[in-house]
C-alpha cells in the first residue's frame, strides 16, 4: 500500500518523511497543485500533495481537485488521510479539536465534480463517503498524540473563499451540520471514483460567525490556532502512518471496488479520449 497525505491550511510539508524527493506528475487534467512529496516512514510509502500549494498560492475554488487525485493515484496512492481547517457549529467542537468527520454536505457550485461525463457516464455511491477503516486508523491515532478528537460529524463544504454570513451559519447548524469548510468536495466525492480509501481530518480553528460570544471569524485569527493544529496534524499522520501496514485487500468497506457496475455507457458507446484520460482512476474497469 501506499499512503496519501492531502495537506490543508498550514500544512504544506512534513519535515519527518525518510529519503523524501519531490516528483512532478503529470496528467490529463491538468496541473496538481504542487509536486508530489515522496518518502518513507519505517519503510512505508508515503506519497504529500499541498492542497493549495506551498506557501498557500491557490484559493479553494481554484484547486484543480481533479488533476490532484489523478495524480496520487498515479503515484500508487492507495489510501488517503485529507487534513482540512474548518470552523465549528457545534458547541462542543472547541478551537483546536480534531473531527473525523463521517458525512458531508456539498454546497459547492463552482468546480468540476466528476471524472466522468458525456462518452463514459458513471454512477458511484456516496452514502457513506468516507473509508471507515481509514477513519478509525485516524482517531485512534489523534488519541494517542493527546490532540482532542471527535469522532464522527457531518462537514457542510461551502465555495467560499468568503466566510459565512451569520444566517447561513444558523441555516447550517439548523441542518445538523458539526464542521464548517471549502475544500473537502469535491475532493471526496472524486477520490470515492478513483476508488481510494479516504478520510477527513477536520482541525477546528474557529466558531464560525454563529457563536454569540465570539468574535466573528477572521483569517488572522483562524493562522492564530492554525499553528498549533499544523504540529498537532503531524504528529497525528506520523503516528498514523506505522498503522496503516497491515492494510486489508480488498478494503472490509468496498472503497477499493467503487466502480464495480458504476459504468452506465456500453463499452462499444463509450468515448474513447475520455476512456484514455480515466487510464489511471477507473483504469480496473476500463
Amino acid at each position: 500500500m501506499t499512503l496519501g497525505i492531502i495537506g490543508g491550511s498550514g500544512v504544506y510539508d512534513i519535515e519527518w518523511l525518510e529519503h523524501p524527493r519531490r516528483v512532478s506528475v503529470a496528467g490529463p487534467f491538468g496541473e496538481p497543485s504542487d509536486d508530489l512529496l515522496i518518502g518513507e516512514l519505517d519503510g512505508l510509502r508515503l506519497v504529500f500533495l499541498p492542497r493549495h500549494g506551498r506557501g498557500h498560492r491557490i484559493p479553494p475554488s481554484d484547486v484543480n481537485f481533479r488533476a490532484n487525485i489523478d495524480a496520487l493515484k498515479r503515484a500508487g496512492v492507495t489510501d488517503v488521510i485529507a487534513l482540512s481547517a474548518v470552523g465549528s457549529l457545534r458547541e462542543d467542537l472547541a478551537p483546536g479539536t480534531f473531527v473525523i468527520v463521517d458525512q458531508f454536505i456539498d454546497r459547492t457550485f463552482a468546480r468540476p465534480k466528476t471524472f466522468f461525463g458525456p462518452g463514459l457516464v458513471g454512477h458511484v455511491s456516496m452514502a457513506h463517503p468516507v473509508c471507515g477503516r481509514v477513519a478509525g486508523i485516524v482517531a485512534a491515532s489523534a488519541r494517542e498524540a493527546g490532540t482532542p478528537c471527535v469522532e464522527g460529524g457531518t462537514y457542510m463544504v461551502m465555495e467560499g473563499p468568503q466566510f459565512s454570513t451569520k444566517a447561513e451559519s444558523e441555516l447550517y447548524r439548523r441542518w445538523g451540520a458539526s464542521v464548517i469548510g471549502m475544500t473537502n468536495m469535491p475532493e471526496a466525492k472524486l477520490a470515492r471514483e478513483a476508488e481510494l480509501c479516504y478520510a477527513t481530518v477536520a482541525m477546528v480553528t474557529d466558531w464560525d460567525c454563529w457563536h454569540e460570544a465570539h468574535a466573528d471569524v477572521t483569517a488572522a485569527q483562524v493562522m492564530a490556532v492554525m499553528g498549533k493544529n499544523v504540529v498537532a496534524a503531524r504528529e497525528l499522520v506520523r503516528r498514523a502512518a506505522a498503522k496503516f501496514r497491515d492494510r486489508p485487500v480488498p478494503c472490509p468497506h468496498r472503497c477499493d471496488r467503487a466502480l464495480d457496475g458504476a459504468i452506465m455507457t456500453a463499452p462499444d458507446a463509450r468515448d474513447p479520449a475520455l476512456a484514455a484520460r480515466l487510464a489511471a482512476v477507473a483504469g480496473r474497469v476500463l
